[in-house]
């Protein structure tokens, strides 16, 4: 069997990789490893399962539920809820795991199934094998009272909304909030707990029907958010992702503020209040160089790594940081959640404009983004990309031409043969231009086609 497990669950079409014989079969798999195997004495294992609005989801979480009780696992169903959701009432119900059903910004046809460990915690990879693995086995039978039973969890939300109120500085009177649900997971609670938590809300894109999922809303698609902004006058929006686990913003003129803002601000947010710890925070390679130089200023430290909110949070629990994120808006308070929450964000971020009486955008402007240039280079051998001697110097160069104001980034894809190359500079003519003379060179050194 090839690996199925991505960077987040096991994620592709529904009906197509993600079938309900499949979720049957990985449930089965998962009630043995995250269940059995890891509960001590005679107890039946608990597990929560929610899921975003996709119409697929019902079937994926019915056929979920069945393999989970049919191997003797209690399930508590919390229904239609974000991922950070799920990962909070794990840990709040004390389940020993938690099944997330989503596909995240993707289109509605894909679905995914994702696994959390107890706590609500991402498995790491030795667990995901293990799971995969458990699969070629012989089925987990209990018979009579040993089965499992499935019940609705239902004050699931309820007991979210009130975490995450519980997370507030201050309250949110006096603040107009545009809140864009991508009508997805977050159209119930996202704009109920702005508006307990005092904020003045209009709400679009939180009407899912089970197939617009992300379509044209979301943080994918900010355009409506932006005309939403300035035409109901408001302070800001909020933008969420099919299962609000990133967030990203809008300013009272409708210009985007993206993760490396939004973690700049929340960055100089906890350390006036005493709660970044070691002044440190944890960004991938590929947050801006802006958001480097501006904490630097404000003597916070940035510890880089590899992209993914999981690397994230491995960079986090290394050094036992409190706060981490991606420039996508994937952003992690480790005091509140286990994982990005773009509901939790967005009352953070709004939380910061009503206690210092600042505008978004005198916030945001702590950084000075430096434009920056993406260049996909195909048909390469990406694992030559960090050792060819030739690719090397021209980078060296780059950098050289560059000096502290600019960064080059070389970055291997991980499936494809395709290396990205990544140019900032203090103007996009720049950056553009040493972009174009570095994809130049690696698509000559490293090309896969013959030399015709």
């Amino acid at each position: 069997m090839s690996k199925l497990f991505g960077t987040d669950g096991v994620r592709g079409l529904a009906n197509g990789l993600i079938t309900a014989e499949l979720s049957l079969q990985l449930a089965q798999a998962a009630a043995v490893v995250l269940g059995h195997n890891a509960v001590d004495g005679g107890r039946r294992p608990t597990a929560v399962i929610a899921r975003d609005p996709r119409i697929s989801g019902e079937f994926i979480a019915a056929a979920v539920e069945a393999g989970l009780a049919s191997s003797g696992v209690d399930v508590y169903d919390a229904g239609v809820l974000p991922t950070p959701a799920a990962a909070f009432l794990v840990a709040d119900l004390d389940a020993d795991f938690g099944v997330m059903i989503s596909a995240s910004h993707n289109p509605a046809p894909d679905n995914g199934i994702k696994f959390l460990a107890r706590g609500g915690n991402k498995l790491s990879d030795a667990l995901e094998d293990a799971i995969e693995l458990e699969m070629d086995n012989p089925v987990r039978r209990p018979v009579a009272g040993d089965v499992g039973r499935i019940q609705r969890f239902a004050d699931a939300e309820d007991r979210y909304v009130v975490h995450l109120l519980q997370t507030l500085p201050n309250r949110l009177e006096g603040l107009k909030v545009v809140i864009d649900c991508a009508h997805g997971a977050a159209s119930g609670c996202s704009p109920e707990v702005f508006r307990n938590a005092g904020a003045d809300i209009v709400v679009i894109g939180a009407d899912p029907d089970g197939v617009n999922i992300n379509d044209g809303y979301g943080s994918t698609h900010l355009e409506k958010l932006q005309a939403a902004v300035v035409e109901h006058g408001a302070d800001l929006g909020i933008a969420h992702d099919g299962d609000a686990d990133r967030c990203l913003a809008v300013d009272h003129e409708g210009t985007v503020v993206d993760g490396d803002q939004i973690m700049a601000v929340m960055a100089l947010a906890m350390r006036d209040a005493g709660k970044l710890r070691e002044d440190t925070l944890v960004a991938t390679v590929m947050s801006n160089l802006g958001l480097k130089l501006a904490l630097r200023d404000a003597g916070i430290t940035i510890r880089e790594t590899a992209v993914g909110d999981r690397y994230v949070l491995e960079g986090m629990r290394d050094g036992d940081y409190s706060l981490g994120g991606e420039q996508s808006g994937h952003v992690i308070f480790a005091d509140h959640a286990t994982t990005g929450d773009g509901v939790l964000t967005g009352l953070q971020l709004a939380a910061r404009i009503t206690g210092t009486g600042k505008t978004l955008k005198e916030l945001a402007a702590v950084i000075t983004r430096l434009p920056q240039v993406l260049i996909n280079v195909r048909g390469v051998d990406r694992t030559a990309a960090n050792s060819d001697e030739g690719v090397q110097d021209a980078v060296r160069e780059a950098e050289a031409e560059l000096g502290e104001t600019g960064r080059v980034l070389l970055r291997p894809s991980g499936t494809e043969p395709v290396v990205r190359v990544m140019v900032e500079a203090t103007d996009i003519a720049t950056a553009q231009r040493i972009a174009e003379e570095l994809a130049a060179t690696v698509q000559e050194r490293l090309s896969l086609e013959p030399a015709v």
